[in-house]
């Protein structure tokens, strides 16, 4: 599949993966649905790399990489939860054990995580 510099189609896939951490909260899986958002995020960042920058994105997954490349002014608030939510993304991709990862994540502590991702996506896509 050849590359192409489509903002809108790198915000569709963050949309969509937004919308898989959702079903995998409903399902109980807390470790993909965390995952998902940190996808999410990392799309809809890298759509917006294309769409101010005219460029490519690096296949990096440091969400903090491209709020800084691209000059974001994230709410201090949103800027610590970037950075945590920049460790669990390697964290839930790579999991060492599992059965303790699954134990880390209440219901509460998801469906907050889902939220903070779902506001923060929406204010990447209106910068």
């Amino acid at each position: 599949m050849e590359e192409q510099l489509n903002y809108e189609e790198w915000f569709f896939q963050s949309d969509y993966d937004l919308e898989t951490a959702y079903h995998m909260f409903q399902s109980g899986r807390d470790i993909y649905c965390v995952f998902m958002c940190h996808l999410s995020l990392e799309k809809a960042l890298k759509g917006l790399f294309v769409r101010r920058l005219n460029q490519f994105p690096p296949k990096l997954h440091d969400l903090m990489y491209f709020v800084e490349k691209l000059e974001l002014e994230p709410k201090d608030a949103h800027i610590d939860f970037l950075m945590w939510l920049n460790r669990m993304g390697v964290t839930t991709r790579y999991p060492e054990d599992l059965r303790n990862m699954i134990k880390l994540f209440s219901r509460e502590d998801t469906n907050n995580i889902y939220q903070e991702t779902k506001t923060i996506q929406q204010w990447i896509m209106q910068q």
